[in-house]
């Protein structure tokens, strides 16, 4: 894990007064929380050890039949992988109290061991490096059942306002292994999948991409089996089962005819029909800013969820009960918020960030969800134009805790703060303002999307590429944003025509550019750095503003004749 750098934060006395010997006794820098421990499960979990770095996913066919009376589940995974090194004992994962009941390769039984949520298969050879193969994984048993999806997840036993069974599986974080035997890392995903879902006849079974069979299996049962072609990750692969009508549109995209499949509840189709007219707005607006939708071979579903939603790829959850807004708030407090269904947009925007672009180790889950969260304030813009755009992502800034990072710490499968979300989307609206205008950042976002098309990344890979799309090193603002909790503050003095300014509360050497506004005029930039600046003008100045478009605090201090060298506590 980096070790983050210490805090710079110069005395809340007046700027500009005389050298002072500062005491710093139980003055921390950096606030980041109580420190948590981590077990070996953790470590197991997050970590591409010896035992899962041999191999190589290349294909889950998921079966499972679950008992919606029982709460229980069953089935088998024919994983598909590839040797890349030498190795002969493999780690699988699979949440207690789910059992792996049989592994099977090349007709052979293997020996499973268990270690809490792993099982360990031995080989009784070593498979030849480069070469492909095929391991048979039967599992059984009552999976984790959500207690309150998508948030607390797991499997979802209910039943939908007419008494019919509704089930699903909500596990981001929690993980895939939490129901299906897997190597359940981020960081490889399989190249395709295949899901069959064997339910009562009276009910219909949705999963990720297209329908490729359905046929009787048994009296009063049928198997659905869905397959996507394109990468998947492992916690995306859903099954929805209930009492599900569809209708079907095309759409007119980037690449082609999209087609886009519509699941819903039997009695909710005429208002789903109405509120989805959304999506083919939603689809215009981010091809436009990101890129053709990443997977047309496998098309674009909602389905209809008993939860709110989740990014499932090609299988969107839908749950925010057919009304605009975040259940019908505007999480933003601007307004804007309540002209767009906010399951819709955001979970939708993930296709793009989450599904194309997926971040090797959720502790980098920003790279999810503030892309994805700046995706609604793209989306607002697309509607109603650049300012609201700007009121909205401004408007997020009252939601933001700065309690801990946005980034987790590294391989022991822990995300960051949920400040991932609107302070992540407020560090993206920061560095779009260096460029020189719209078309040069849309450019720069598509291009993310095909640079990283179908592929996993780390935090370094998108600091760089932004530093060197907007033509500066931004390290020290991802560094500063990312990586601590404190909101860097322009701290000026006004003394006739002269304006005096640096930064506080920011690590060592920070010198992010700036706009403000001087007298009600247009924004310019200026460039603090941690010891103060001097700028002269030709008249007085009565007031001096950041422009709204920068998450930064500002505050006044008295002038004085005097100046500080700025002192850093270390």
């Amino acid at each position: 894990m980096r070790k983050p750098s210490k805090i710079c934060r110069t005395l809340a006395a007046p700027l500009f007064f005389l050298s002072l010997t500062f005491i710093t006794t139980g003055i921390q820098a950096q606030l980041n929380g109580q420190a948590k421990s981590y077990s070996k499960q953790d470590t197991l979990r997050g970590t591409i050890n010896e035992d899962r770095g041999w191999w190589d996913v290349k294909h889950y066919a998921v079966s499972v039949t679950p008992d919606y009376n029982s709460r229980k589940i069953s089935g088998n995974v024919v994983m598909g992988f590839q040797v890349i090194k030498s190795g002969n004992r493999m780690q699988i994962d699979l949440q207690q109290p789910m059992e792996l009941t049989a592994a099977t390769w090349n007709g052979q039984p293997l020996q499973i061991t268990r270690d809490g949520n792993v099982a360990y298969l031995q080989f009784p050879n070593t498979p030849a490096i480069g070469s492909a193969q095929e391991v048979m994984l039967e599992y059984a048993g009552g999976p984790k059942v959500a207690k309150n999806p998508p948030w607390d997840g797991g499997w979802i036993f209910v039943k939908d306002k007419a008494g019919n069974p509704w089930m699903s599986v909500a596990c981001q974080g929690l993980g895939a292994s939490v129901w299906f035997p897997c190597k359940d890392h981020q960081s490889d995903e399989p190249d395709s999948a295949t899901l069959s879902i064997t339910v009562p006849d009276t009910l219909t079974a949705v999963g990720n991409g297209r329908l490729r069979e359905k046929k009787l299996a048994g009296e009063g049962k049928i198997t659905w089996t869905w397959a996507v072609t394109n990468p998947i990750n492992s916690y995306n692969i859903i099954p929805y089962i209930g009492k599900y009508v569809n209708w079907i549109e095309n759409y007119a995209g980037e690449k082609g005819n999209l087609d886009c499949s519509y699941w819903v509840l039997d009695y909710n189709l005429e208002k789903a029909k109405t509120q989805f007219q959304q999506a083919p707005l939603m689809l215009k607006c981010f091809e436009y800013w990101f890129g053709p939708y990443p997977f047309y071979e496998d098309g674009f579903k909602l389905v209809e969820s008993p939860h709110l939603g989740m990014e499932h790829q090609s299988a969107v959850a839908y749950g925010n009960g057919y009304q605009n807004g975040y259940r019908g708030r505007d999480l933003s407090g601007s307004g804007y918020g309540l002209k767009w269904d906010f399951i819709i947009i955001h979970e939708s925007g993930h296709e793009w960030f989450g599904n194309n672009i997926t971040s090797n180790d959720i502790a980098d889950m920003w790279l999810h969800e503030g892309f994805t969260n700046y995706s609604e304030t793209i989306y607002t813009q697309c509607q109603s134009g650049k300012e609201a755009g700007l009121a909205y992502v401004s408007g997020t800034r009252a939601l933001i805790q700065n309690k801990s990072p946005i980034i987790g710490p590294y391989g022991v499968n822990e995300e960051g703060s949920g400040d991932m979300y609107y302070k992540g989307g407020n560090l993206i609206h920061y560095f779009r303002q260096f460029f020189k205008d719209d078309e040069a950042f849309r450019q720069a976002l598509r291009e993310m999307s095909s640079t990283w098309y179908h592929t996993t990344a780390n935090t370094a890979d998108i600091e760089k590429y932004w530093s060197k799309k907007a033509g500066r090193d931004l390290s020290k603002l991802f560094d500063q944003y990312l990586r601590h909790i404190l909101i860097p503050k322009l701290e000026y003095s006004v003394k006739g025509k002269t304006l005096s300014y640096r930064w506080t509360d920011c690590i060592p050497g920070y010198d992010v550019p700036v706009k403000i506004s001087i007298n009600g005029g247009e924004s310019q930039w200026i460039y603090p750095g941690t010891a103060s600046k001097d700028l002269k003008l030709k008249s007085n100045i009565q007031s001096v503003k950041v422009d709204p478009n920068f998450y930064v605090r500002e505050e006044q201090v008295p002038a004085v004749n005097s100046k500080v060298k700025n002192s850093s506590l270390n």
